[in-house]
């Protein structure tokens, strides 16, 4: 049991997570950041080429990133333990985080950046080539398809929106879905009838994947009517089924909106408790892009820091 109790505790990493507590070490609050046990940095270190985050001319390796972010943040006091938030007390002055090591921590004030989780589809080759031909970011890893064959997987809004975005790129984009009707709004779809580069297989779920040592080459479709398969050939796969957002170890302490996404006030990163503030995918469900998760990340502990400077 840690008896300190700390001026603010970052809760999570990633972009949101690190720049939030680059911000407050500058400040002199020396954060705690609780970066996760198994994937700190967030989803960035599953991603490979980042080319899209400012000062970057040639682009950096997702990990990479998230690395510097990290040393800049320790650079400037940061304390950085890995360890997973299971159980949080959000309630009075002083709020309590217990991680799965069993470690108790104490603050005035605390920043939650867990994020959201990409749903997957859960089939065979799915883990083994996500990065290699597989991914989950179409505005991130588009680029990397130019003039090759594109599965889009989904019925949504995000679907048709990754498709219509993806014929910039692929030679064709197919849009696989397994129903005959579309969860996504008509605008959307007649959007995406429209292309002549998008074509859809209707009633169809992906079941397999697979590929070489250059990546993802092809597909197995299973027709969701029928049960009959037959295999596509494919380079580039992206899942558009949705995200969940790392929400769970909250257990009503906060509100969160219809889909488990912390609600916060305005555009403000205030959550419904005061003294706890949220930042990037975890608030977010419509950008979900690394800068914009920074630029929060910067809002949340600004939030932090006001809310502190009152209490002295």
């Amino acid at each position: 049991m840690s008896e300190q109790i700390r001026d603010v505790i970052v809760v999570g990493s990633g972009p949101a997570g690190y720049t939030a507590a680059i911000y407050l070490a500058r400040a002199g609050y020396q954060p705690l950041v609780i970066a996760g046990a198994i994937t700190p940095g967030g989803q960035l270190v599953n991603t490979t080429e980042v080319e899209n985050f400012p000062g970057f001319p040639q682009g950096i390796m997702g990990p990479e990133l998230m690395e510097q972010m990290r040393e800049q943040a320790e650079h400037f006091g940061a304390q950085v333990e890995y360890d997973d938030v299971i159980e949080v007390d959000l309630t009075g002055s002083v709020k309590t985080v217990t991680t799965d090591a069993g470690e108790h921590y104490s603050a005035r004030a605390i920043v939650i950046t867990t994020g959201s989780q990409y749903r997957k589809l859960e089939v065979p080759g799915e883990r083994e080539y996500a990065g290699r031909g597989v991914s989950y970011c179409a505005t991130c890893d588009g680029f990397f398809f130019k003039d090759k064959p594109i599965i889009v997987v989904g019925g949504g809004d995000s679907a048709m929106a990754d498709a219509d975005f993806l014929t910039r790129y692929g030679s064709s984009v197919t849009i696989v879905h397994r129903r005959e009707s579309f969860r996504a709004s008509k605008i959307m779809v007649d959007r995406a009838k429209a292309n002549e580069k998008i074509s859809f297989e209707l009633n169809a779920v992906v079941s397999e994947i697979h590929g070489g040592p250059q990546g993802v080459e092809s597909v197995t479709v299973q027709d969701t009517v029928t049960g009959e398969t037959r295999q596509i050939d494919v380079n580039g796969i992206f899942v558009a089924i949705g995200h969940t957002p790392e929400t769970s170890f909250i257990e009503g302490e906060l509100k969160l909106d219809e889909d488990g996404y912390i609600v916060v006030e305005g555009s403000s990163t205030q959550t419904s408790q005061p003294g706890v503030f949220a930042a990037g995918d975890v608030v977010d469900k419509v950008y979900r892009q690394a800068i914009s998760a920074a630029g929060m990340g910067c809002r949340a502990a600004l939030d932090a820091q006001a809310y502190l400077t009152a209490l002295e």
